[in-house]
């Protein structure tokens, strides 16, 4: 992959996490939201760390293992967010853009394995 898509893609993640955190911070108050917002809290901000220690892989199989971590934890956002939409704890708006975002995501990160696997 070449090092200008790699950087886009890392900091593309980061703005993902940071979106997610700061959702995180506007949630309601109650034991269910915080529940909730905890696992997409970790499960959002973890995405950009699996780029970045997959960008320091020390084989192909360790690039593509990490790489599909972040592909778990992006498709584990994608559930807590949609929870947190269909329960009416967060806005419909806020949580469909970063659905969206986490589904870009994983197309391109999905990409980015089949690429791995054939080369």
């Amino acid at each position: 992959m070449a090092l200008g898509v790699q950087e886009d893609l890392a900091a593309r993640t980061r703005r993902f996490a940071l979106a997610v955190i700061r959702l995180y911070g506007v949630l309601p108050g109650s034991t269910v939201a915080a529940v909730l917002g905890t696992q997409l809290l970790r499960s959002g901000t973890s995405v950009g760390a699996h780029y970045r220690e997959a960008r320091r892989a020390k084989s192909n199989a360790d690039f593509i293992s990490k790489v599909e971590g972040a592909l778990q934890e992006l498709d584990e956002s994608a559930y807590w967010l949609e929870l947190l939409r269909e329960a009416k704890l967060v806005r419909e708006s806020a949580a469909n853009t970063l659905v969206a975002e986490s589904n870009e995501l994983i197309s391109i990160f999905v990409s980015v394995v089949r690429q791995a696997k054939a080369g």
